[in-house]
C-alpha cells in the first residue's frame, strides 16, 4: 500500500511537469522537495512516462485544433467576401494563403517521410533476411 501515495504523487508531478512547470514550481505544487523531483527525473521509467504524457497532450491538442480548423477557414472566407474594411480582408487573405502554404508543406513532408520510412523498412527487412 505504500506505493499508492507515491503513485499519486508521481501522477501529480508528471502532470505539473508536462504542463510546463519548472522543477521548483512542480515541487511546490506537489508538496515535494526539488531534490525529490530531480531524483524522479533521473529515473528512466519516470522520464518515459513524462514523455508519453506530453506526447498525449500534444496529440489531443492537435486533434482539437484540427476539429476547429474547418470553422476557422469558413470564418476567414467570410471575411474575404464581407464588406469589412480592406485591412480586415487583406489580413484574412494573408492568413488563408499562409495557412494553405503551411498545410501544403506539412502534407508534403509527411508524405516524403512516410515514403522514406517504408523504404527503410524494406531495406531493414532485407538486411535481416525478412521478406517484405
Amino acid at each position: 500500500m505504500a506505493d499508492k501515495p507515491r503513485k499519486k504523487a508521481d501522477d501529480a508531478l508528471l502532470l505539473a511537469l508536462a504542463c510546463g512547470a519548472s522543477v521548483d514550481q512542480a515541487a511546490r505544487q506537489c508538496g515535494l522537495s526539488s531534490r525529490t523531483v530531480y531524483r524522479r527525473l533521473a529515473e528512466a521509467d519516470f522520464r518515459h512516462r513524462l514523455q508519453a504524457l506530453r506526447g498525449d497532450m500534444v496529440s489531443r491538442t492537435a486533434g482539437t485544433l484540427t476539429a476547429a480548423a474547418g470553422e476557422a477557414v469558413r470564418t476567414l472566407l467570410e471575411l474575404l467576401r464581407s464588406t469589412a474594411s480592406a485591412a480586415v480582408r487583406l489580413g484574412a487573405a494573408r492568413a488563408v494563403l499562409e495557412l494553405g502554404m503551411k498545410i501544403r508543406e506539412s502534407t508534403d513532408l509527411e508524405e516524403r517521410l512516410s515514403t522514406l520510412e517504408k523504404q527503410l523498412g524494406v531495406a531493414d527487412a532485407s538486411r535481416h533476411g525478412v521478406c517484405a
